[in-house]
């Protein structure tokens, strides 16, 4: 398999892991007892800089930018598979930087999210990793 295929292949794997994100990240199980803390966080709200806001506020704004970074990636990664093997060879920081950044969140995802995150972020980075490494041959 091809570099450029895998960076298409990547590319839907984010958009998935996009719309998941964008349509559960604010969504309580009501199994999980914590109705008590998401009131308060949507209900306590404080001044900052001339802003009054809750934690709510944050966790949605937070949300929403995790959201747009796995846009903005399946895009980058969409670019990557329409990129000629010559141009994917002479970019190796931008292979490498990819890969690692998702090596990096497959960990995060583990360590605090749950399995639907871990195996989406987890084949993405490995993908990526192989990627990278078929994007530096010029065959």
């Amino acid at each position: 398999m091809s570099a450029r295929i895998l960076y298409r292949i990547i590319a839907v794997l984010l958009l998935a892991f996009a719309g998941g994100h964008q349509f559960g990240f604010r969504r309580a199980d009501p199994r999980w007892n914590a109705t008590g803390v998401v009131d308060g966080m949507r209900n306590v709200t404080f001044d900052v800089q001339g802003f009054t806001r809750s934690y709510w506020d944050f966790f949605s704004g937070f949300g929403f930018f995790v959201t747009a970074f796995l846009v903005f990636a399946a895009i980058h990664s969409w670019q990557m598979g329409a990129m000629s093997t010559e141009r994917l060879s002479a970019l190796p920081v931008m292979r490498w930087s990819f890969a690692a950044c998702f090596a990096i969140i497959a960990v995060i995802s583990w360590q605090d999210f749950f399995v639907t995150p871990g195996v989406l972020s987890t084949l993405i980075a490995l993908g990526l990793v192989a990627a990278a490494m078929l994007g530096a041959s010029t065959r």
